[in-house]
């Protein structure tokens, strides 16, 4: 897959008393990317219930460009920028543009799969490696 794109409204509660973007709303933004991503891929709530999965941040970081104000279009990529060969850890980066050009903020968050019912990391099934196999690769991504 060589890209996958996701446009996102400004909503007036995601805006903070100067009026532009509340900076945990980015974080949100590349939540939503990122699931509609997995469930793209057939990694539905459904699926990580079945196989008793979820997704977890180690890490969550974001680096605020420019202003996103109320009227503004919202674009946000995502890439994967580095992964264990079994997928089990990761690191996926995020683009937020404002208005199809402009470089808003670079999101970038480091994660893993835990087993839900033991609560200890695990490695995931073929069909979530498969997903992640497919994820757009970010500049510099390397296989660890």
């Amino acid at each position: 897959m060589n890209s996958f794109l996701k446009q996102v409204e400004v909503r007036w509660a995601d805006l903070d008393p100067n009026f532009h973007l509340r900076h945990s709303v980015y974080y949100d933004y590349g939540a939503s990317v990122r699931i509609d991503y997995l469930q793209q891929q057939g990694i539905t709530p459904e699926y990580l219930r079945e196989h008793q999965l979820g997704p977890i941040i180690f890490r969550e970081e974001c680096l605020f460009k420019r202003e996103v104000k109320p009227m503004d279009k919202v674009t946000i990529d995502i890439s994967l920028v580095r992964c264990t060969t079994n997928a089990s850890r990761w690191s996926i980066r995020h683009h937020i543009f404002r208005n199809g050009d402009t470089l808003a903020a670079v999101l970038t968050v480091d994660g893993a799969w835990i087993d839900t019912e033991k609560r200890k990391l695990t490695v995931p099934p073929p069909e979530a490696i498969s997903s992640f196999e497919q994820m757009p690769r970010g500049e510099g991504f390397v296989w660890s």
